[in-house]
């Protein structure tokens, strides 16, 4: 039965990377996969001795964390985002050579994935660069760094990628740690990749002409909701560190507020909202459910190979091959989360190997910076390999041949240095 199990996991993975083939939304696969594998186990996988119930409900408790988590910070970045807060960008980023453009669009898309996630910052920085650039080839080549810069900045924030959120929430890094240890690699990363990009720009650029959107443009409090919005989800490490609460309640207190001062500016400028639907209540629907729903799967689905115990043989074997190199190791599953999506591949890593008291898998370990910085950097290397980088390919129509042979050598280089600069950081420092 744990054959089947893993059967229908790989099966079900095959199709979540296939996803573009198929044309079937990954949710439907990760959903199917985790009923399956589950039912799998509790008519046969599962321990006499083990409650099914009870081990589902556990799991599904600690994958609830995650997701409303992320409910609550997409909420709070669409309630920004509709009333202009993040206008403000533009403004900042407007020039008209190429090359000051492509540094000022870098560093603005890293700092912005730490503090909000690279999905979200990729769509903000795509909306802001039409504004910038008419020509949709040079858009394209803009495009590829946002998704290098966006899944950079995220590794080293622990609110600023999925997959670091979920290292953090188990309490395999701390917010100062890997801050601290992986901020140097993921700017590395990012400055030798931009280098390398500006190879391809010349000149100055045409920008198109500014066509505001009334809603946002006429919202008197915008500022407001952004430095609430920004500064509610800067809070969120610091609500945790002065509490020990989970995570998602440090969002759910953010978004309350946000909530809150969104109310009172509909209030105060009723006409307003009443022609622009801005009601919090409204903003609900645009949260990207069918993503929430593919998370739910696949974590569940991951955690009937732990319950298998599939995991764990795994990783002590791919611990055994590599001799205990954990650079080796964490570089390959960066390679791979590239090809397939870093969520499950992270998650899989979680349960291979447990919290140890201190070393390579304590907490803030080599292992599990690295896996941070890896797992989101890594995803660079294919259009395919990383939230930010689908989004970016859908809005700007980009192919995966034309990243493939523009930008996938720019982002290993980067990649690459970013793991060179944690080696020597550890090695001077540790």
């Amino acid at each position: 039965m744990v054959t089947a199990i893993v059967i229908f996991f790989i099966l079900g993975y095959l199709c979540i990377a296939l996803e573009s083939v198929l044309k079937i939304n990954k949710a439907v696969p990760a959903l199917l996969m985790c009923v399956v594998c589950w039912t799998l186990y509790a008519c046969g996988a599962a321990p006499d001795d083990v409650d099914t119930s009870s081990r589902l409900l556990h799991h599904l408790g600690e994958t609830c964390e995650i997701l409303f988590f992320l409910m609550g910070a997409m909420t709070i970045v669409e309630i920004v985002d509709a009333n202009g807060g993040f206008y403000f960008v533009q403004d900042v980023l407007s020039t008209r050579s190429k090359r000051a453009l492509l540094w000022r669009i870098t560093f603005m898309t890293f700092i912005l994935s730490a503090i909000l996630d690279n999905l979200t910052t990729s769509i903000v920085m795509v909306m802001v660069l039409r504004k910038l650039v008419a020509d949709p080839k040079d858009r394209m080549l803009f495009g590829g760094m946002i998704i290098i810069a966006a899944n950079a900045g995220g590794a080293f924030s622990p609110i600023g990628d999925v997959t670091t959120i979920m290292l953090w929430i188990k309490g395999m890094i701390s917010t100062g740690g890997v801050i601290s240890q992986l901020l140097a690699p993921s700017l590395i990363a990012v400055v030798v990749s931009a280098l390398c990009t500006s190879l391809y720009l010349k000149g100055e650029l045409q920008a198109p002409e500014r066509n505001e959107a009334p809603g946002q443009v006429d919202n008197p409090d915008r500022m407001l909701i952004l430095c609430v919005g920004v500064g509610g989800l800067v809070f969120v490490p610091i609500f945790r560190m002065l509490t020990g609460l989970a995570p998602f309640m440090g969002i759910l207190l953010a978004l309350g507020v946000l909530w809150l001062v969104s109310e009172y500016s509909c209030n105060r400028h009723a006409l307003f909202c009443e022609s622009s639907h801005l009601k919090v209540t409204t903003l609900l629907s645009r949260i990207d459910m069918a993503t929430i729903l593919f998370f739910l799967g696949i974590l569940l689905a991951v955690a009937t190979l732990q319950e298998t115990g599939v995991l764990s043989a795994f990783g002590k074997w791919l611990n055994e091959a590599s001799d205990g190199n954990h650079y080796l190791v964490t570089g390959i599953i960066g390679v791979v989360s590239s090809i397939v999506d870093n969520v499950p591949l992270v998650a899989g890593c979680m349960d291979m190997y447990p919290i140890a008291a201190s070393g390579d898998f304590g907490v803030d370990g080599l292992f599990w910076q690295l896996l941070a910085y890896c797992a989101g950097v890594g995803g660079s290397m294919l259009i395919i390999g990383s939230a930010a980088g689908v989004v970016v390919m859908g809005l700007e129509k980009i192919s995966f041949g034309w990243y493939l042979r523009r930008f996938t050598w720019i982002a290993f280089v980067g990649y690459v240095s970013g793991i060179g600069a944690y080696a020597l950081e550890h090695m001077l420092f540790m």
